[in-house]
């Protein structure tokens, strides 16, 4: 019997007009799709579209909330792209964040009745240190004992989690709180300055673009960018060129970490003002969904987090006005990597159908 059996081929040059398409075609495709479930749950798909994407940023209190809900989304996914392009797959940035917050908040804990310029830095700075030392933890274990980092960094993200309750319920819990699982709040040396009054947009999206920019700057005009890269494209050529594997897996880690522990300081510092339980809905791992959507490129990724945070919003104004679950904003983000991972896929594959005989 002769069967047909399809398979994947490479493509021997894959187009590079289409590779830049492919976040644009993704965003298309996941809005097409978004179009037929609204009308399949009984909307109709030209109101529920503008209720998502348009009507959130119709104001200018709204395209703040857009900045305020990208800035963390950009800083943890031009960290992650130092992993990624080195191939080490970071999926514990949520973790990082929550230890940055951690370790950042600690600080601001320990002077919240104390004035000074110094205090607001030294929290930036405790934030990163908190997030790159959880970050180097997959990065010994997978240079020591040669663990998957997928599955350690991921298990590290529900210790921080856990971590961080303890001490909101425990030592930190706020003894005016009336025994809500908080922190006091920080002084106003320990928090991140407003940019515009009336508006949650704050210093923290000056952080992000300086993040974005020393990203780029690695990326493009150093030896240490150039190392990652081709460690990531072919890591026998990077042995062969004497590169230090080791150094490379715990620069990416310990740059990824930082990075992520820094937005989670911004964000107990930023928005919120004080430790809890929930401090992020899922920034660190959607920020992943940023990082592959923008290409890893610095620039790529700015465009992105809007483009991520807008669901975040949208999803908050359906639930509003259309009485649906927030929850349809983790579906749309599910679709825009379905259709990314998919479209970049065929772009670098072909499907060809080999003739198979069975006896």
């Amino acid at each position: 019997m002769i069967n047909f059996i399809p398979e994947l081929e490479a493509r021997g040059n894959p187009s590079t007009t289409m590779n830049f398409l492919v976040p644009v075609i993704a965003v298309t495709l996941t809005i097409l799709t978004g179009s037929v479930i609204f009308a399949m749950m009984g909307f109709d798909p030209l109101y529920a579209l503008h209720t998502f994407f348009i009507s959130p940023i119709s104001t200018s209190y709204g395209i703040s909330e857009l900045l305020v809900k990208a800035t963390p989304l950009a800083l943890i996914a031009v960290g992650l792209a130092f992993c990624f392009k080195n191939n080490l797959y970071n999926i514990g940035a949520e973790g990082q964040l929550t230890m940055g917050a951690v370790f950042g908040g600690g600080i601001g804990l320990l002077f919240y009745d104390t004035s000074g310029f110094w205090i607001l830095p030294l929290m930036i700075i405790g934030g990163a240190v908190g997030g790159a030392l959880w970050g180097l933890i997959p990065a010994v274990l997978k240079v020591r004992f040669n663990t998957n980092e997928i599955l350690t960094s991921l298990m590290l993200v529900y210790i921080a989690i856990l971590i961080l309750d303890y001490l909101v319920v425990g030592p930190w819990k706020d003894p005016q709180g009336y025994s809500f699982p908080k922190t006091r709040k920080f002084g106003d040396s320990g928090r991140m300055p407003l940019l515009f009054s009336g508006l949650r947009v704050h210093f923290g999206i000056i952080i992000t673009l300086i993040g974005v920019f020393a990203s780029w700057f690695i990326f493009s005009k150093t030896m240490l960018g150039y190392q990652l890269k081709v460690s990531g494209y072919s890591p026998i050529a990077s042995r062969y060129a004497g590169f230090n594997q080791n150094y490379l897996i715990y620069t990416a880690f310990i740059f990824s970490g930082a990075f992520a522990g820094i937005a989670g300081l911004g964000e107990v510092s930023g928005p919120i003002g004080l430790l809890y339980r929930d401090i992020s809905p899922n920034y660190g791992f959607t920020a992943i969904i940023v990082a592959f959507l923008g290409r890893l490129h610095p620039i790529g990724i700015i465009f992105a987090s809007l483009v991520i945070a807008l669901t975040y919003l949208g999803a908050e104004d359906a639930q509003l006005f259309m009485q649906i679950p927030a929850a349809v904003g983790f579906v749309f983000q599910g679709l825009v990597l379905f259709y990314l991972l998919g479209t970049e896929l065929l772009v670098n594959f072909k499907i060809v159908f080999r003739k198979k005989i069975w006896v």
